[in-house]
């Protein structure tokens, strides 16, 4: 409580050097004292402040002057009067006595007080003090309305200006003028059951529920009011007309809807619903809604997912296509096509294309643009190619016309939180404080930064004793992180819709029942000539694989023309070759886990890359002081499309060789020794005949027992249908092969094949075309009767599949996934069984079976040696940026996320999970309030 500074009388309060209010009234008002006071506020703690004077009182007649204000949530748009109770700015231990002042200020009031209100706004502006102790009057006039700030008694008071009235005729006066007034029922009410009634809802015990909607009601007020407006213009809207958005369910409507108002708002958004929730066909109602305004639209795909998004367009007149009418009309591109500068893609001419004139690009997988990698320059700074990010930010995004931008993902954040800035900077143009008007937020960096430093600290806990548990970084994370995603992401979880869409889920049918998954231990050769999974790893442990480290050959005069960019400080060029080894080993481990086929054409390929090496090596010793030559980086390099960590290695910090700098003698040599032993391994590998393939013989017998002893679906009808997923196209074409004849001769049914390019396409029923073979094995789903151009009588029940498929279909007529190879990623294993984790499945129950190269699940785990296949070679040296960790730190942080994706491949061997299960790493849906928004 401020002191007054002076003790000098005046006649003017000011509640600085003149004196307050508060000290008049404490020394006016007595035992018994009669008070008139005028004021447009009166407040429980200034009452609190001077109750032991007030407390004795015989009565106090207290009229508002200001009682009225416009309500703008009012929808009537009504006066509504409001008695400010409370003061602002107050302190939290004011706040917890709040209940207590409110009872004892009723009670008071209940007794002592009574209390008009003037009837109209901006009628009564003075403000008077009126005292009648018994033995004379008292009063002051002015501008102190009855508040702390008012009287005086806050840490920052007012500046008012009031006088003390020390003549007796005015004093009469101006109670002469109060109670004229008080009196005159056409200006003035009675208002004391309302202050009663405002003050009861201040210390009465309000139920948890009815201060949780409160809260809620507080939170989203902006919200609930952007979504009346929304509602209103959307459902004047032509898109409430189109196929795609009469196909969406209730939970899709809402998602498409607020990914549209995030990016009118926001310029952009982040779908990332979990998997099997439909986030494609949400995103085509936004793409549906902007064409409608004519906004010309791309979409960014991986490119093995590029005919998901190409059967939509009308220019292909597919009959495959269920949205003929709505004329989608967007370009789409594949992620490799911004590294091209001609060429075409589909009917695109790339060398002609207008990268800047697109509106919106939907960007799906956006994860692959994790990393603002730099683009090649020359030795004078001249851009030699433009990285993909660059190429997208700097000629689609800030080029041009504005462009809005929505990506989809549902890829966890594990470790590394400068993914998801670079992801955000796409929407923000690149602009750090992009986000300032519409959310607050100053600066996306150090927002990202903070959580961070969070995420860091969570992480590294957890690397002791503790496992990780996502509550504990949701209670430490900085506000700002939660308010950054939630005004950006639509991010739904499985328990979300089962939880708050329970009429569409009766209506559309439920998620079908996870069976617990059947692991399979196969043998790799029947015959047992060919070297275990375990001592084929020794084995290839000790290879040089020499072919892929030539800075290890260069002269020493010639080493320093090889030193790696500063920026890229952690790792030397024979670091990153080392680095790159490593990779390729595990890739071998890889694809011999996968099918000893695959394996044994990785082997050839190799075998064939060091030959084509050997013949440019021996060729410039014949002639070495002819033309110099050069080594390009290509040489080097096998075929990785298939492989995204493999393939982004090769593309980081690759240099180019000149012969005349290397020992070319001793590469040879090693060439050679290298040569032999994969030599081996491919002949060795090409014994094991289709006869003597054990793990072929365990799936033939799976699939057999699947179409002879078909389960029920929900509707009483027998389905036969299995899908096996391979990570590589070679595996795929193999069992195919082996397959094809046996499925149609032996087990009467038709078998499919779809492996996104990178092999043809076959089938036995209808043409080889991908999304025809989708159709005809899921034609429930894909609704083929609407489809008059296929065959209508037989079905595909036998498709195998590379992971061009495991994302973006819906292959719910099937019951029985089998991952013939176990993908690396977990989240990949999730998204492959998303095909059949569907909702409104007609399948009661669903099985999952994986196929492992060991029964030593942790011994295989451990073979592995990702440290090398995950090393920031890949993740952050291919940014170029300058905060990078110091080497120590970032091994120990890839260290941390491998740990926990093999902690999460330990669990999927014995349940099915969703994303947000894993307790070691967290998803978008932990970070949004969507929830609290449906409540």
């Amino acid at each position: 409580m401020t002191s007054p500074t002076t003790t000098t009388p005046h006649g003017i309060k000011d509640n600085r050097q003149r004196g307050r209010v508060a000290d008049f009234l404490q020394a006016k008002v007595s035992a018994n004292s009669r008070l008139s006071i005028v004021s447009a506020y009166f407040t429980i703690y200034a009452y609190e402040a001077l109750s032991q004077q007030l407390d004795s009182i015989d009565s106090l007649q207290f009229l508002f002057g200001e009682p009225r204000f416009i309500a703008s949530l009012d929808p009537d748009k009504t006066d509504k009067k409001a008695f400010k109770m409370e003061d602002e700015g107050l302190t939290l231990s004011n706040r917890l006595q709040q209940k207590d002042m409110a009872r004892r200020c009723a009670a008071w009031i209940a007794s002592k007080v009574e209390i008009r209100s003037v009837r109209e706004s901006n009628l009564l502006h003075g403000k008077l003090y009126h005292i009648d102790d018994g033995h004379r009057e008292h009063a002051l006039m002015g501008s102190s309305n009855f508040t702390q700030r008012g009287l005086g008694l806050s840490d920052m008071p007012n500046i008012e200006l009031n006088m003390v009235i020390d003549s007796d005729r005015d004093r009469t006066e101006l109670k002469t003028w109060f109670d004229e007034l008080w009196h005159n029922t056409a200006l003035v009410e009675d208002v004391k059951a309302q202050v009663l009634d405002y003050l009861a809802q201040l210390y009465v015990d309000h139920s948890p529920e009815f201060i949780y909607f409160k809260t809620l009601f507080h939170v989203f007020e902006s919200y609930l009011a952007g979504q009346l407006e929304q509602a209103e213009s959307f459902d004047n809207t032509a898109i409430t007309a189109t196929g795609i958005w009469h196909a969406l369910f209730e939970f899709q409507k809402d998602g498409a809807k607020a990914a549209i108002q995030k990016i009118n708002r926001h310029n952009g958004c982040i779908l990332a619903d979990s998997v099997g929730l439909g986030k494609t066909y949400s995103a085509l109602a936004v793409i549906k809604y902007f064409e409608l305004r004519n906004h010309r639209v791309l979409v960014l795909c991986p490119k093995k997912l590029r005919e998901n998004w190409t059967v939509y367009l009308a220019q292909n007149a597919s009959a495959l296509n269920p949205f003929v009418n709505d004329k989608f009309n967007y370009t789409v591109l594949s992620h490799t096509d911004l590294s091209r500068a001609s060429g075409k893609a589909g009917d695109v001419d790339l060398s002609t294309l207008n990268w800047g004139n697109f509106d919106l690009v939907v960007i799906d997988e956006s994860h692959n643009f994790r990393n603002n990698v730099k683009s090649k320059l020359d030795p004078d700074g001249n851009v030699v190619q433009k990285s993909r990010y660059e190429r997208l930010m700097q000629d689609i995004i800030q080029s041009g016309v504005k462009t809005k931008v929505m990506l989809l993902s549902a890829t966890p954040v594990n470790n590394d939180l400068k993914d998801l800035r670079n992801q955000l900077y796409l929407v923000s143009e690149g602009q750090d404080h992009a986000f300032l008007p519409s959310t607050g937020i100053a600066s996306i960096k150090q927002t990202l930064d903070a959580a961070q430093k969070t995420f860091g600290l969570w992480a590294k806990r957890a690397s002791g004793m503790h496992e990780r548990n996502p509550k504990d970084l949701m209670d430490k994370l900085p506000a700002s992180f939660f308010t950054l995603l939630d005004e950006l992401t639509i991010a739904r979880s499985r328990r979300h819709i089962q939880k708050y869409y329970k009429a569409s889920m009766a209506q559309i049918g439920q998620f079908p029942k996870r069976a617990k998954p059947v692991s399979v231990f196969a043998d790799i050769d029947s015959k047992h000539r060919f070297p275990t999974y375990d001592k084929l790893n020794e084995e290839i442990e000790k290879y040089q694989l020499s072919l892929f480290k030539p800075s290890i050959y260069v002269l020493p005069q010639f080493k320093d023309n090889y030193k790696s960019d500063a920026n890229v400080r952690n790792f030397s060029q024979q670091k990153r070759e080392e680095f790159l080894i490593g990779m390729m080993k595990v890739n071998f481990l890889k694809r011999l886990e996968s099918s000893v086929k695959s394996f044994s054409i990785t082997m050839e390929r190799t075998v064939a890359k060091i030959e084509a090496l050997e013949e440019r090596l021996q060729a410039f010793q014949k002639q070495r002081d002819s033309q110099p030559q050069d080594l390009q980086a290509s040489l080097f390099v096998l075929e990785a499309e298939e492989d995204d960590d493999l393939r982004e290695a090769f593309e980081v910090g690759s240099l180019k060789y000149a012969m005349q700098h290397m020992d070319v003698d001793r590469w040879l040599a090693d060439l050679a020794a290298d040569k032999r032993q994969l030599a081996l391994l491919a002949e060795s590998a090409g014994g094991v005949t289709p006869q003597r393939d054990a793990k072929l013989a365990k799936l033939k017998k799976i699939i057999h027992d699947k179409v002879t002893q078909p389960s029920t679906n929900a509707h009483g009808q027998p389905n036969r249908k299995v899908i096996v997923f391979c990570a590589f196209a070679d595996t795929a074409a193999y069992l195919y092969e082996q397959l094809e004849s046996w499925a149609t001769s032996t087990l009467k049914v038709h078998i499919g094949l779809v492996s996104g390019g990178a092999r043809p396409n076959r089938c036995t029923l209808g043409k080889p075309e991908f999304n025809q073979i989708l159709t005809h094995f899921a034609p429930r789903a894909k609704q083929r009767h609407n489809m008059p151009a296929l065959a209508q009588d037989a079905e595909i029940d036998i498709l195998i599949a590379t992971d061009c498929i495991s994302e973006g279909q819906n292959l719910q007529d099937c019951d029985l996934l089998v991952n013939y190879d176990i993908h690396w990623n977990p989240v990949r294993i999730i998204q492959r069984f998303g095909r059949i984790d569907r909702i409104g499945s007609p399948n009661a129950s669903i099985q999952l079976i994986n196929f492992w190269p060991t029964p030593d699940l942790n011994k295989y785990i451990n073979l592995k040696n990702r440290v090398e296949a995950r090393m920031a070679l890949v993740d952050i040296a291919a940014t170029n940026e300058d905060n990078i960790l110091t080497s120590a730190e970032l091994e120990d942080l890839i260290t941390q996320d491998l740990k926990y994706r093999d902690i999460q491949l330990l669990r999927l061997r014995d349940e099915v999970l969703d994303l947000e299960d894993f307790n070691e790493s967290v998803v978008f849906n932990q970070f949004t309030l969507d929830d609290f928004r449906q409540d």
